[in-house]
């Protein structure tokens, strides 16, 4: 197994967010929350005034650190940098679009489901055909 991915096992590897106030702090009180001795966090909280070069930021942070296996992102802050988003193709860490409290999920936006339909949808045929 060559190429499978390595999640860091020296204790636990973490979950980052990049999503608004009220979901990260639901996220730290259930002890998702980190910060390192570089005073760096796994969160991002974004507010009307974070800007389109924080977000993205923090998305290409969060996906080149070796400690984190899960990026937890709102579908509304996803879309502001999709571009990003639909570009991304590594499966760790693996990046999940999320609802918000004023934002409902919309599944037609979100493009690892599109991912993996198109996949299933590949299978299927393929498997059809033997």
């Amino acid at each position: 197994m060559a190429n499978t991915a390595h999640i860091p096992t020296s204790n636990s590897a973490l979950i980052a967010m990049i999503t608004d106030e009220d979901t990260v702090v639901g996220f730290l009180l259930a002890g998702v929350g980190n910060v390192d001795l570089r005073r760096k966090t796994n969160y991002l909280i974004v507010d009307s005034k974070t800007t389109v070069k924080q977000i993205e930021d923090a998305f290409k942070e969060f996906t080149t650190r070796t400690d984190i296996a899960i990026v937890l992102i709102s579908q509304y802050v996803a879309n502001m940098i999709r571009f990003l988003v639909d570009s991304y193709n590594k499966p760790i860490p693996a990046i999940l679009e999320i609802p918000s409290k004023n934002h409902p999920y919309d599944p037609a936006q979100d493009s690892i489901l599109s991912r993996v339909k198109h996949l299933f949808n590949a299978e299927s045929v393929a498997s059809t055909r033997h």
